[in-house]
């Protein structure tokens, strides 16, 4: 019923402002974009306190010019990021048995930027911070839980979508996740906030996009895939009822965790911040999640390869650089030993994702290839951490001030997932979304161990 209230206003696509040579010939894809071809878009929102007045007069806030001035600056950021302005492009070849996907960066009409209003909600309904995160904020998205990447062939690569509220304003942008990972995502906002403050002026961005994609030697483009239809590599995914909530961690709490399980570790430090939060919160949901002793348990992290291929890739690198890290033990190993066990597990997982096992693993896929599938991968029996805490979030000004808060779309969610975003207070703070079915998130909620951990946002 809340989503009835949000209502779409207007509706119109960007293309880049001049227009660029390169995207001419086609952007093929390499195979840790192509594994993705069926999983949900990457779909992350800014919500945003409505200013009384501009900021360069008396002038009251309008919507109306706030929309153009982002369209603008819009269409200026996709000179630099011009596959999000086309499409993908699917060939089948039934007497191959193969299909080929690649990006024609001036197929379709542009990236979608739509208007919509959800005029009976306030910023403090968004942010409920003793609550689960309201229904509505589904519809500030321009896609629902179904939309996969490859229905990139036919729809926007990118959409944006700006929901006016009471005193807020939403901008939400869904991105196709078989050309971007959550590095390059939040690379795209960072220009285009960028560029959107240097409006008018002869704006010198800090970090352009590398478009040179990387492929193992040998590859032929655009790369075949064993398939002659798209059941045989698009799955729909639909999840039972979840819970959703955001549970923020202070940098004081975080540290507390950190010593603790490299004392119960004795690993010298080697734990990190992330790796004993993420430990915590394993144990916390496979306990609320009261499942056998027996059960096998996964921990699945995506980690960015660029930085571990050797020769490296640039950190502006484009695309979809990303590998799962999977962690595997017990139910009862995992709940009967302490958490510095735990976290020395998921430790020693990162330190085993060498420059050897991605390239083994890419050489592996080519020679079989297959695309990640929601149902494989989450269940009761695993927990999957998504995003990032070091990604610049809060550092997007759109002339507005600061963000105060970040929320996601209904994509990508599952029994177990967990959205980690730096917290809105910087400083090393942490906001975990966690996402679980209802029994599960009480019985998180009364979980002593968990929620004394569990800080109150500042």
């Amino acid at each position: 019923m809340e989503s009835s209230i949000v209502k779409k206003i207007s509706e119109c696509y960007v293309k880049p402002k001049n227009e660029v040579s390169e995207s001419k010939t086609p952007y093929h894809l390499p195979p840790l974009d192509l594994i993705m071809l069926s999983y949900h878009y990457i779909q992350d929102g800014l919500l945003f306190m409505k200013p009384n007045s501009h900021l360069n007069g008396d002038n009251e806030f309008s919507i109306h010019s706030f929309l153009e001035s982002l369209k603008q600056s819009l269409s200026d950021t996709l000179v630099h990021f011009y596959p999000l302005a086309g499409q993908l492009v699917v060939h089948f070849d039934e007497d191959q048995h193969q299909c080929r996907v690649f990006v024609d960066c001036n197929k379709g009409p542009g990236a979608r930027f739509s208007h919509a209003t959800a005029l009976d909600f306030t910023v403090s309904d968004i942010l409920s911070p003793n609550d689960d995160i309201p229904f509505v904020v589904r519809s500030f998205f321009d896609y629902n839980e179904e939309a996969v990447n490859y229905e990139g062939h036919s729809k926007p690569l990118l959409s944006v979508q700006v929901t006016q509220l009471i005193d807020g304003v939403f901008i939400a942008c869904s991105i196709n996740h078989a050309i971007s990972d959550g590095t390059s995502y939040w690379h795209f906002w960072n220009v285009w906030s960028e560029i959107h403050r240097g409006s008018g002026n002869n704006v010198s961005i800090s970090r352009l996009p590398i478009h040179n994609r990387w492929f193992p030697e040998g590859c032929v483009l655009p790369i075949p895939l064993p398939f002659t239809h798209p059941n045989q590599f698009v799955k729909k995914f639909e999840p039972p009822q979840l819970r959703e909530k955001m549970f923020h961690f202070s940098p004081e709490s975080i540290a507390t965790l950190k010593t603790k399980a490299n004392k119960e570790s004795n690993s010298s430090d080697m734990i990190s911040s992330f790796q004993a939060l993420s430990a915590l919160v394993w144990r916390s949901t496979v306990r609320a999640n009261d499942l056998p002793h027996d059960q096998v348990i996964y921990n699945y992290m995506f980690a960015n390869n660029r930085h571990r291929l050797n020769p490296p890739l640039p950190q502006n690198y484009f695309g979809t650089c990303i590998k799962g890290i999977t962690t595997k033990t017990s139910a009862g190993e995992l709940l009967d030993n302490n958490l510095g066990w735990a976290a020395s597990l998921l430790h020693q997982s990162v330190v085993n994702l060498t420059d050897k096992v991605v390239r083994d693993f890419v050489k592996d896929w080519l020679k079989s290839p297959y695309c990640y599938h929601h149902t494989d991968l989450h269940d009761y029996n695993s927990i999957a951490m998504e995003h990032s805490p070091r990604f610049d979030m809060y550092g997007n000004d759109f002339g507005i001030g600061k963000p105060v808060a970040v929320r996601n779309g209904p994509g990508n969610k599952a029994v177990g997932v967990v959205f980690a975003y730096p917290g809105c207070e910087g400083n090393g703070s942490v906001d975990f979304e966690i996402c679980l079915p209802p029994h599960s998130m009480k019985a998180l909620e009364t979980h002593d161990e968990f929620m004394a951990a569990v800080s109150l946002p500042k």
